[in-house]
């Protein structure tokens, strides 16, 4: 078994640690983004992408200077304290440029336009702020005051809601499609600038949320909506090739 650490002399081998990681539930996000890598870098080299030294020098000197290797000697303690090789450290940095050079082909700029322009509606948003109570009860007599007196939601949100929020008056900010449960997110994306919602349940029966509609903005491919389209094409992408390789937990 080999090792990692001692403690009081007693090794701590990568068998206790893999067996830490699977009973504390880790393994496996662990393992799942371990194999993204691979399966991105399989398909760099079936695609034919070429490194060039330049490349990978260049990626190694910015590695150096973010850990503050200025001198051979450093880089070098650096890497024998972690137990890695040059070697290790080389394909490190290939591996990366590869996953890199993939995902730049995978969401390029068209393939970005093109997913906007036929899921646009999911990339509306709406700036909301909410109260929330902790029995439906209360949560129901607090609607009922506001539907006389709506200007009063800041005030009521400081005052009587539980949630973090509460000091900025309830304000949640702005949220896209996704951040609700669907049958509430359906009637707060359908509802108008200062429309009241709820009180719904939130998800355990003990919470209850009245929303206010702040504003409502459209689809827009702003820098946001293009972060989020490189995530939703990367893992629609990776499922894609997951489904054409066999693989094995050993």
């Amino acid at each position: 078994m080999s090792g990692i650490v001692k403690i009081d002399g007693e090794v701590f081998g990568t068998e206790d640690f893999i067996r830490l990681l699977k009973l504390n539930g880790r393994f496996e996000s662990l393992m799942e983004d371990v194999l993204k890598d691979q399966l991105v870098v399989r398909a760099a080299k079936k695609r034919g992408i070429r490194l060039s030294d330049e490349e990978i020098q260049e990626r190694a000197d910015q590695f150096r200077r973010v850990h503050d290797l200025h001198r051979a000697k450093d880089a070098n303690d650096y890497f024998n304290a972690l137990g890695i090789s040059l070697e290790d450290f080389e394909m490190f940095i290939t591996d990366m440029l590869y996953q890199e050079k993939v995902m730049m082909q995978v969401c390029n700029e068209e393939a970005i336009e093109a997913f906007f322009q036929a899921n646009s509606p999911r990339f509306e948003c709406i700036e909301v702020s909410h109260i929330v109570i902790d029995s439906e009860g209360g949560a129901k007599e607090l609607m009922s005051v506001l539907s006389e007196d709506p200007d009063s939601f800041q005030e009521m949100a400081q005052e009587h809601s539980i949630a973090d929020t509460r000091t900025e008056g309830g304000r949640i900010g702005k949220m896209i499609r996704g951040c609700l449960r669907g049958d509430v997110e359906a009637k707060v994306f359908n509802a108008q600038t200062g429309d009241l919602l709820g009180p719904f349940s939130a998800g355990d029966d003990e919470h209850f949320e009245i929303f206010r509609i702040d504003s409502k903005c459209p689809a827009l491919l702003d820098d946001d909506a293009r972060d989020e389209i490189r995530r939703l094409l990367r893992d629609q992408w990776l499922a894609a090739k997951a489904r054409e390789h066999r693989i094995e937990m050993m």
